[in-house]
């Protein structure tokens, strides 16, 4: 099946590269979801049910138009816990619940310059082999020390057969939202479509899902892993 076209971004304000990333997904009765976003928004289903999912990754090549990528500011670990809505025009995107960042600036500029809920983080992302193992631990705001710990075996590619539906439902997102000032706000991200690959979950210890408010999940989650794709991130939009 074929994946859902990226949008256009003309006039990008970021770019950046989304490399080593895993995405790991659960089933939500979508009443529980939709306690944790804006009434502005409705939650998307699959299924039936709502979908959560955490995304650590390596935030890479990070740069505004016209400046060149800084080595130690333009490339940290982010690990995000979002789930999937539309607005009340009928779009589709993801609504975030958390980020964490790991480098301060980051977090203060996301904060600040896009509303979103960044949060700084001690944070690591390791390759060994098709061994890929995430760190994080929170450190500003508040709650401290929440934490997402994650190991995971990658495999090969997807075969044409396997991306289906529920593939592109879960990872071929190109719209985010925020509330600036109680008004909902939207900016689309132009990106190629994810090479997506088999993965395995070795190891996970977290807390971010409690945190924010999501019981325990009562089946294993579903994963899949990308080694990234390069990005374009637009204005946002009222």
């Amino acid at each position: 099946m074929r994946a859902p076209d990226s949008p256009r971004v003309t006039r990008p304000v970021m770019y950046h590269r989304w490399s080593d990333i895993t995405f790991v997904h659960w089933r939500f009765p979508a009443d529980v979801v939709q306690a944790l976003v804006p009434g502005c928004l409705t939650v998307e289903t699959f299924d039936g049910t709502a979908w959560v999912g955490l995304t650590p990754f390596l935030m890479e090549d990070v740069r505004a138009p016209g400046t060149p990528a800084l080595p130690w500011l333009s490339r940290f670990p982010e690990t995000n816990l979002r789930t999937y809505v539309r607005d009340a025009r009928g779009r589709s995107g993801i609504w975030f619940l958390s980020m964490e960042a790991g480098r301060l600036p980051a977090a203060l500029g996301g904060r600040a310059g896009y509303w979103l809920p960044y949060f700084w983080s001690d944070m690591s992302v390791r390759t060994d082999g098709s061994l890929r193992r995430y760190r994080s631990r929170r450190y500003w705001p508040g709650p401290g020390g929440a934490r997402c710990d994650v190991d995971v075996e990658t495999g090969p590619d997807l075969a044409e057969d396997e991306l289906d539906e529920l593939a592109h439902f879960l990872t071929a997102r190109f719209r985010l939202f925020t509330v600036v000032a109680g008004r909902l706000a939207s900016a689309e991200v132009e990106h190629p479509p994810w090479p997506l690959r088999h993965a395995r979950l070795a190891g996970l210890d977290q807390d971010l899902l409690r945190v924010a408010g999501l019981p325990a999940p009562d089946q294993a989650p579903l994963l899949h892993a990308s080694p990234g794709v390069p990005v374009r991130v637009g204005l946002w939009s009222w």
